[in-house]
C-alpha cells in the first residue's frame, strides 16, 4: 500500500472521530430533553473525544475497516441513558436512538453544502477543503446508515421497537443478547463463507446514491 493510501486512511479516520463524538453527544442531549439527566451527570455531554473513546470501536475497528475497504465506521462508549425516566419508554428510546443518526445526517448536509459551493463557477474554495468536505459527508452517511441497522447495540435496535407489537418485542428481546455475534457474522462471516456482502450492498443502495444527490458529485 502506497503513501497516498496511508494518508487517505489517516484522513478518513480523523474525520470519523468528530462524526462519532457528535453522534454520541446527540444521544445525550436528546435524553436530557426528554427528562433523563444520566448522560449529563456522567459528564458525557462534552465534545472532548477522550470522554467517548472506546479502544476497539472508536480506534481499532475504524482503522481496520478504513485500511481494508477505504471507508470505515465505528462507535464510541454508549452514552448512559435511564429509560425509566421517560414517560413513554418506547418513544423515549426511539427519540434518543434516532438522535445520533440524525446528527450525522445534519453534518453530511453541511459538508455537502461546502462541496456544492466549491463546484460553482469562480468559487474561491480550495480543492483540498472541498475534498475534505466530501469525505466528511461520506463518513457521516456511512456512520448514519450503519447505526440504523436494527442489531444491538446499534441505534437501529432502539428505533425498531417503536414499530413492533408487544408480542414481537418479546421475541426481539430474546435475540438482543446475541447482537454482537450477529453483527460479527453479518460483517465478516457471511462475506467470507457465502461471498455475499450484505453491508456493502446496503451501502450501495443507501449511502452512495444519497451522497451523489447531496453533493452533486457522481
Amino acid at each position: 500500500m502506497g503513501s497516498v493510501d496511508v494518508l487517505g486512511v489517516i484522513l478518513r479516520f480523523a474525520l470519523l472521530i468528530p462524526a462519532i463524538v457528535f453522534h454520541e453527544v446527540a444521544h445525550g442531549y436528546a435524553a436530557l430533553w426528554l427528562g433523563d439527566t444520566t448522560a449529563r451527570d456522567a459528564g458525557r455531554l462534552s465534545l472532548n473525544p477522550l470522554k467517548h473513546v472506546d479502544p476497539w470501536g472508536t480506534i481499532l475497528l475504524p482503522l481496520l475497516l478504513t485500511w481494508m475497504f477505504g471507508a470505515g465506521f465505528g462507535y464510541a462508549k454508549p452514552v448512559p441513558i435511564d429509560p425509566r425516566r421517560f414517560r413513554d419508554r418506547r418513544k423515549g428510546m426511539f427519540l434518543t436512538g434516532i438522535a445520533g443518526p440524525a446528527s450525522n445526517l445534519l453534518m453530511a448536509l453541511l459538508a455537502s453544502m461546502v462541496v456544492r459551493v466549491a463546484l460553482l463557477p469562480g468559487a474561491a474554495i480550495a480543492k483540498w477543503i472541498a475534498a475534505g468536505a466530501y469525505l466528511f459527508a461520506l463518513v457521516n452517511l456511512v456512520l448514519m446508515f450503519f447505526n440504523l441497522i436494527p442489531i444491538p447495540p446499534l441505534d437501529g435496535s432502539r428505533v425498531l421497537p417503536l414499530f413492533l407489537s408487544d408480542r414481537a418485542m418479546v421475541a426481539y428481546h430474546k435475540w438482543e443478547r446475541y447482537g454482537f455475534v450477529i453483527l460479527f457474522g453479518v460483517l465478516w462471516l457471511v462475506p467470507d463463507i457465502f461471498h455475499v456482502d450484505p453491508v456493502g450492498a446496503y451501502f450501495n443502495a443507501t449511502v452512495y446514491p444519497l451522497l451523489r444527490l447531496m453533493t452533486g458529485v457522481s
